[in-house]
């Protein structure tokens, strides 16, 4: 079976969809036009629709011919904080946002599944559409747990994807077990003394001392993780100072760190409080630490992956389908409703090689009626008549 025929007669429908999603972004939990478009497409394909969930979250429900299990699919919707330096004729419209990581088309591709599934409604339960907000570490799908999604909408499994430029079109790939890696995002302030540029022994210089931390930081994990356990801490911002003459009396420096074990992660942050006591001490400065869980390791089933290999197999033909064994030190929020419902997540691979959150990613429409026709078999399949 190809592209559901179906879908493919609204491909160009689909594709103007996108691109005003492109054309509009809208970061975490500001999604406020793009979940009324959501709601209002739902509407009008007769889908019961609920909004508000997470804030700007939306969820489609919609009964099959016979009653049965239910089957979740989920889509984000946010952009990313960035410009677009792509010139296309659909680039955004509004400075300092841009979907440079592809929701819009994830977005457009649940609406082509929920569209295609309410015209047919070929299987027997329920199928429940999840528009997310706020991926982009912002905590949408915890934001969402947290107001009782599972609760209200009860799912059996789950199932979402995500676009991969640096895939072959129409590649569709799932991980079995950890896939992606749990992030802990973090920030961290040194409160010193700040004195003239030319008396610095007036001072207790919190230039020196977060420089000094950061080298601390950046050897924990070579010199404490097993080698064999992978995992990342950058130092990604550092921020200090306004004047070529003033010390100033405070820096911060934020960052990140992946890992798929949560002792590594507890080793880790152990070791961070620890260099960070440290630094305070030996430059006697204050040092304060804000370490955030941002995201939990995302865990694909084992079962669920190999019946979501079967329905792309299905779309896109065995040839295009694999099982992938090298995990992903990026993150991401699903995984935190695979933590309370089993399921599973891929990659669909398009045209184009500049990958995710770079200024120049562009989406290639190409693959909106694949995803869409994956996401809507995953369902026939699961629930079958």
């Amino acid at each position: 079976m190809p592209t559901l025929p179906r879908i493919e007669e609204y491909t160009d429908e689909l594709t103007a969809i996108r691109r005003d999603l492109h054309a509009h972004p809208e970061i975490g939990f500001e999604e406020t036009r793009t979940s009324g478009i959501v709601a209002d497409k739902l509407k009008s394909w007769g889908i019961e629709v609920h909004t508000g969930i997470g804030k700007t979250g939306v969820i489609g429900v919609l009964e099959g011919k016979r009653e049965g299990r239910t089957i979740g699919l989920r889509a984000d919707m946010d952009a990313l904080p960035m410009d677009e330096e792509t010139n296309l004729p659909w680039r955004s419209k509004t400075p300092g946002k841009f979907h440079g990581c592809g929701h819009d088309g994830h977005t457009t591709m649940l609406l082509g599944a929920a569209r295609y599934l309410a015209e047919t409604r070929d299987f027997a339960g329920k199928a429940v559409f999840i528009f997310q907000p706020a991926e982009e570490g912002l905590g949408g799908a915890r934001a969402m747990l947290a107001e009782g999604l599972f609760e209200r909408f009860p799912c059996d499994e789950i199932y979402g994807l995500h676009n991969n430029p640096l895939a072959g079109p129409n590649e569709i790939g799932v991980k079995p077990g950890p896939a992606m890696a749990g992030s802990t995002f973090f920030d961290i302030v040194v409160k010193g003394v700040g004195s003239h540029g030319a008396m610095p022994h007036h001072s207790r210089d919190p230039i020196v001392a977060v420089t000094s931390l950061v080298q601390s930081l950046q050897s924990i994990v070579s010199r404490n993780v097993p080698a064999i356990k992978p995992a990342v801490l950058s130092v990604t911002q550092i921020h200090s100072g306004s004047a070529y003459n003033v010390v100033p009396d405070r820096a911060t420096i934020g960052g990140t760190i992946r890992y798929f074990d949560d002792e590594v992660k507890d080793l880790i942050l152990r070791r961070v409080r620890e260099a960070c006591e440290g630094c305070a001490k030996l430059f006697d400065v204050e040092v304060e630490a804000d370490l955030r869980d941002t995201f939990t390791v995302l865990m694909n089933d084992a079962d669920l992956t190999e019946a979501y290999l079967d329905a792309a197999r299905d779309i896109v033909g065995e040839a295009n389908v694999s099982t992938k064994n090298d995990l992903v030190m990026g993150s991401e929020d699903f995984a935190d409703m695979l933590k309370a419902v089993p399921g599973a997540y891929c990659t669909i691979g398009h045209a184009g090689d500049v990958p995710v959150h770079n200024p120049a990613f562009v989406l290639d429409d190409g693959i909106l009626p694949v995803g869409a026709s994956l996401m809507a078999r995953i369902v026939e399949k699961r629930l079958p008549l």
